[in-house]
């Protein structure tokens, strides 16, 4: 978690992601993503425009080092040429509660109306016992939920409030996992990488308009020529019969030559049957075409599914 201040904080997230960050109003973050100059993918970030005169980045923890040397070394970049722009790295910690019941959980601990809170939007606030906390309505399960951003020393007393209700269990990654896959989600190192581009990845929806036509993020020229000339491969839903498809699976297209390959699989438990995304050409990406995947050398038939395969619950005022 890092906050960003300065009156040139906005320029300089502009110069390092792809989406529109000066019209978020405040209070309100989105998904963006932080490309190379080859049009790659370093991460995908949330970054929220805080009431607070700075904005507040949250990136995946495995890319936490990564990214805070991309944005020290811009930063450091822009002040030589005269920028007002400065880093502050957070050590608060990030609680998620998700779920149907999460509204009702979290509202009887809150002063604040959560009825008034919308889907990536943010709010400052006291939780149950916890005085500045950062509540914001998001998550990567698919769910309604929020993510809570509550100081270190207090984050286990938190935890363990929350947990006292009833409604609230303890979820491991797999669950979770579970749940982001089937609501069609990327996790950064397996669906998207510093290898893959937004086109390729079907994630062209968080390039802001304006940022499209000024190509002023890393890697546009890249990123722009394949949404016109169509990139070689694209990332796609999958689902399946027979063993559960693993990442690295083989998918075959039919004559039963390699056309691409599974980055996240699993058996979905809402919907009982097994579910995947990875990358085929092009060709192949269309949704209901039939293809093969390939489980420990034996083959079974795959279908190109539209996604997410659950319909999301997020939350709108």
């Amino acid at each position: 978690q890092i906050r960003v201040y300065g009156r040139d904080r906005i320029k300089f997230m502009e110069s390092l992601v792809v989406g529109d960050i000066a019209e978020l109003k405040p209070g309100q973050g989105t998904l963006t993503l932080l490309t190379n100059e080859k049009g790659g993918i370093e991460d995908d970030l949330i970054v929220t425009n805080t009431s607070e005169d700075h904005l507040y980045v949250v990136s995946n923890a495995g890319c936490a080092d990564k990214d805070l040397a991309i944005m020290r070394s811009r930063a450091t970049e822009l002040q030589a040429a005269g920028s007002d722009v400065h880093l502050e790295v957070s050590d608060n910690a990030l609680l998620a509660l998700q779920g149907p019941s999460m509204a009702q959980v979290l509202q009887a601990g809150l002063s604040d109306d959560l009825a008034k809170l919308s889907f990536m939007s943010s709010i400052t606030t006291r939780v149950f016992s916890v005085p500045g906390c950062r509540v914001t309505r998001c998550g990567y399960t698919g769910e309604d939920g929020v993510e809570i951003s509550v100081p270190v020393g207090q984050a286990v007393e938190l935890a363990e409030q929350l947990l006292g209700v009833p409604e609230v269990w303890p979820a491991g990654l797999a669950a979770r996992d579970s749940l982001r896959l089937e609501a069609g989600l990327c996790l950064y190192g397996n669906d998207i990488d510093e290898t893959t581009t937004p086109a390729e990845a079907g994630l062209m929806w968080t390039l802001g308009k304006r940022r499209r036509a000024a190509m002023d993020f890393p890697g546009a020229a890249i990123i722009m020529a394949q949404v016109k000339e169509k990139p070689k491969r694209k990332r796609v839903g999958l689902t399946s019969v027979g063993p559960p498809i693993r990442p690295h699976t083989a998918i075959l297209g039919p004559e039963g030559t390699p056309v691409g390959t599974v980055t996240s699989g699993c058996p979905s438990p809402s919907l009982g049957k097994n579910i995947a995304m990875g990358y085929v050409e092009t060709a192949h990406s269309r949704t209901g075409t039939a293809l093969t995947v390939e489980v420990r050398k034996k083959q079974h038939p795959a279908l190109v599914t539209k996604m997410p395969f659950v319909p999301t619950q997020y939350y709108m005022a």
